[in-house]
């Protein structure tokens, strides 16, 4: 069961900054109101700074960030997915199933361009104002700012792997400084990317540390994951390992024993969890939901959603024999769902009808857009996984051979399929892990960027008879409205 508390209705900033307590004694004609929170008097107290901290958070359900932007940009450009709902239907996402998207279009690059830096500037407000707050217990102030520092590099992480050289900005900028920034390099990008994960490792707690009323905020080992995340893009496999241990060897998490039931209720926040965007379904409102469920439901008989991004036929081929993951992964016509009440219907208006079924949810409070599914963003099997790709590029093939085969043993659980991997050949072994990642984590929004830093993102289109172009897809264009803005101080990407 999901819990509701303080934290999870999260508040915004601008929502704070408009609060204004009445005046009790006097009208307001006559006298001046007090306690009206603004930007001159904020940070103020230690509720001030869990406010903007909370703030950041909040951005991460957005419809930019949790539905058409993020899926089109991770998994329906990939291999993985296809557009799916009616051919006719958002007909501009098809753009990235076939690579013909442009600068002017479409609009959800715009969008996730501009919800990114939204982000951003909302996690700056709280690491500039947190440490001007008079009097606070310094530990909270130290773990706010960690928590805004991870999100920041997050934030970064997506945009500087979708983009390449993108503005740097760590300040609250002036309206005359909107405009003139300009891109900064990659290997900068990264590096400040490291600084605030190697910071918020410092000052974060682990996750048994944090008091259930906080349950989803980003720990220390969430810190050390996305790090490792960062080193194995950067091939810089030595830290990769390091950081990937330090969270294995924490004894913070474990792998759940039944794949099944990850993208459950059952499965939010278990032993898995590393980190999760959490959402909700309020029965009076829609504040603490995503719409994740509602685009990929199921569309048709029953109407549980959109129907947008179905698994694809690439998939459904590459699981192994037997493999449990493709029925916990894809939900097919003729499928009861997870919890039995239905079966799915064939909806003849959809080509290659099928489902994400880790996007299914239970009945909830209010209508289908209210979802309440938390976003999985890092589990412990992506970490093992990461752990064996840097042990093997290490020269360490029996510690990589551990780790892949812990998360085939939950995988296969008492059935006679995936058998251990015992090919110690660093070659071999490599494409093995990469095939690994893709069946555990499919449809989890993860595959395109593991495409991209593993070099395998042309020849994969290509072969898919994408119309793909090796030195343009592997990035996406700056949105021409954002160039147009910046008066000439930001360029384009090559071949846009």
């Amino acid at each position: 069961m999901k819990i509701t508390h303080p934290f999870f209705k999260i508040l915004s900033l601008a929502t704070a900054l408009a609060l204004a307590p009445a005046c009790e004694n006097s009208t307001f004609l006559d006298v001046k109101p007090q306690g009206v929170i603004n930007a001159g008097n904020y940070f103020q107290t230690s509720d001030h700074a869990v406010w903007a901290t909370n703030a950041v958070y909040n951005q991460l359900r957005t419809w930019s960030l949790a539905s058409f932007p993020w899926l089109a940009m991770t998994d329906m450009v990939s291999d993985d997915a296809t557009k799916g709902s009616f051919p006719a239907d958002a007909q501009r996402l098809t753009t990235f199933d076939e690579f013909t998207f442009d600068a002017r279009f479409p609009e959800d690059v715009r969008l996730t361009w501009q919800a990114h830096y939204q982000g951003i500037f909302r996690a700056n407000i709280a690491i500039d104002g947190i440490p001007r707050v008079p009097q606070m217990d310094e530990t909270l102030r130290k773990r706010l700012i960690g928590e805004s520092k991870f999100l920041r590099a997050h934030f970064y992480f997506n945009l500087v792997r979708w983009f390449g050289d993108v503005p740097l900005v760590l300040t609250q900028l002036t309206q005359e400084e909107f405009y003139t920034q300009k891109r900064t390099p990659v290997a900068e990008v990264y590096a400040q990317i490291i600084a605030d994960l190697s910071d918020a490792v410092a000052a974060l707690p682990e996750k048994s540390a944090y008091a259930p009323v906080d349950l989803g905020r980003v720990t220390k080992g969430a810190a050390r994951g996305l790090l490792a995340k960062v080193y194995l893009t950067n091939k810089d496999f030595a830290n990769a390992e390091k950081y990937a241990l330090e969270l294995i060897n924490s004894g913070q998490y474990a792998l759940l024993a039944d794949y099944t039931k990850i993208f459950l209720p059952e499965g939010e926040n278990s032993s898995e969890s590393v980190w999760e965007v959490q959402a909700t379904a309020l029965a009076d409102s829609y504040n603490g939901s995503t719409a994740w469920n509602m685009v990929q439901g199921v569309r048709g008989d029953p109407n549980l959603g959109w129907g947008f991004n179905l698994p694809s036929d690439d998939l459904v081929r590459s699981y192994e024999r037997g493999d449990p993951r493709r029925d916990a992964t894809i939900l097919d016509v003729g499928e009861a769902l997870p919890d039995g009440s239905y079966i799915v219907q064939d909806n003849k208006e959809i080509e290659g009808e099928r489902y994400n079924q880790k996007a299914w949810t239970p009945s909830h409070p209010l209508l289908q857009d209210n979802g309440p599914s938390n976003l999985r963003m890092l589990r412990y099997a992506d970490v093992l996984l990461v752990a064996a790709e840097a042990s093997n590029e290490n020269g360490k093939p029996a510690q990589a051979l551990t780790f892949i085969n812990q998360v085939r043993k939950r995988a296969r659980g008492t059935r006679n399929v995936l058998p251990d991997i015992t090919i110690t050949n660093k070659d071999q072994l490599r494409i093995l892990i990469w095939k690994e990642r893709r069946s555990e984590l499919a449809m989890e929004q993860q595959r395109w960027f593991d495409l991209l830093r593993t070099g395998q993102a042309a020849s994969v289109m290509k072969a898919h008879g994408k119309n793909f172009v090796a030195g343009k897809h592997e990035l996406f264009p700056i949105p021409q409205t954002e160039i147009a803005l910046s008066g000439g101080n930001l360029v384009q990407n090559p071949g846009y």
